[in-house]
């Protein structure tokens, strides 16, 4: 049985990736796996291996979800460690603000999947959208002294609009993940 590792996602204009990369060179001290531009996203859920049969379905409920929503601007306001109060930490990442028509689409999402019994573990955790900008190699983290190491706590202030969610595929590989779209689910109005 052939199996994909799907989630949904929020892509990001190139101009974004751009200025967000610059912050890479700002901690090269970090022992970190910086994220390939072209992979930096904001997930909405990660639904995991699904089955190929699956996959029509999927597709269908994020269209008609994406239908139902205006386009919006999300705003990334911090960079940091994360998760927070994770050490050591796993991520250096960007968070947006919590906007309230972000959560709403997310739970929409989700109840539809679960209502059509595409099975995946929903994430009962508050809903903080980020972008993961860096992985940890925590093993070389924790040699570092702790008052020694980079302190990581950037405001930013990003903004871009949204006007499409994106069901992904996510392909391990020996260089990292790499990411396909398999549909662009665009919002109801611009």
């Amino acid at each position: 049985m052939v199996r994909h590792r799907i989630f949904i996602a929020i892509n990001l204009p190139k101009e974004i990736k751009e200025k967000l990369l610059n912050y890479q060179n700002y901690w090269p001290e970090v022992p970190a796996k910086w994220t390939k531009p072209e992979n930096l996203h904001i997930t909405l859920i990660f639904l995991g291996y699904v089955r190929e049969e699956e996959i029509p379905k999927i597709l269908e409920i994020v269209k008609e979800t994406a239908q139902k929503y205006n386009s919006f601007s999300i705003n990334l306001n911090k960079i940091y460690y994360g998760p927070p109060g994770k050490m050591p930490p796993r991520m250096v990442w960007t968070e947006g603000e919590r906007i309230k028509v972000l959560t709403n689409l997310k739970s929409d999402l989700e109840k539809s999947l679960i209502n059509s019994e595409i099975r995946f573990d929903s994430d009962n955790r508050e809903f903080r959208p980020h972008i993961t900008l860096a992985r940890i190699r925590t093993w070389e983290f924790k040699q570092i002294e702790p008052e020694e190491r980079p302190k990581i706590q950037e405001e930013i202030s990003l903004t871009f609009p949204v006007n499409s969610i994106e069901v992904m595929e996510s392909e391990l590989k020996r260089g990292g993940p790499e990411y396909v779209i398999l549909e662009s689910a665009p919002l109801g109005r611009f």
